[in-house]
């Protein structure tokens, strides 16, 4: 099984998720694909920090509510070692304000885990090469919270044009 991607060499992925099917789950998905290798699977972050440095990875799935360190406090404490990882957060649900915090904290994207094969590696694939695609809802989120910043005023007109049409759908 062969995909499209931009990207040239593979992809080294770690899946840090509490769940062992879908964490197992994830990695055999992953594998079946040429351009990602799932280096390694932990069920909490503790246990992936200490592997940390072995690994590099240049991926990382880290479920939000993870057992000890959560997984935004997990993301701050990557995004501190290191602004290269790519990650993605998984979460069982779209609408869920804690995304926007974990996109906040530093996450690339997130992953809800119900999501089909083929968009799991479409997600993996777009966040190796440097895409990003939000949901309206996630949009509103961060148009409220500009909003509360003031931070619109800083945005030029094209870019607000943007950010209301992702809100659109």
């Amino acid at each position: 099984m062969a995909t499209k991607s931009e990207t040239n060499f593979m992809k080294k992925v770690v899946i840090v998720e509490d769940v062992k099917n879908i964490r197992e789950g994830l990695k055999t998905l992953i594998d079946t694909f040429a351009t990602f290798k799932c280096i390694g699977t932990f069920e909490n972050f503790e246990k992936f920090e200490k592997n940390l440095k072995n690994l590099n990875p240049d991926i990382i799935l880290i479920d939000l509510d993870l057992p000890g360190i959560s997984g935004i406090e997990g993301i701050e404490k990557l995004k501190s070692i290191s602004e290269k990882f790519i990650i993605i957060v998984l979460t069982l649900h779209e609408e869920n304000d804690r995304i926007f915090d974990a996109l906040s904290a530093g996450a690339s994207n997130y992953l809800v885990k119900n999501t089909s094969p083929e968009k799991i590696i479409n997600i993996l694939e777009d966040a190796a090469n440097g895409k990003v695609l939000m949901s309206s809802y996630i949009a509103r989120k961060t148009i409220e919270f500009l909003r509360k910043k003031n931070s619109l005023q800083k945005l030029d007109k094209k870019e607000v044009e943007i950010l209301k049409k992702i809100t659109e759908g």
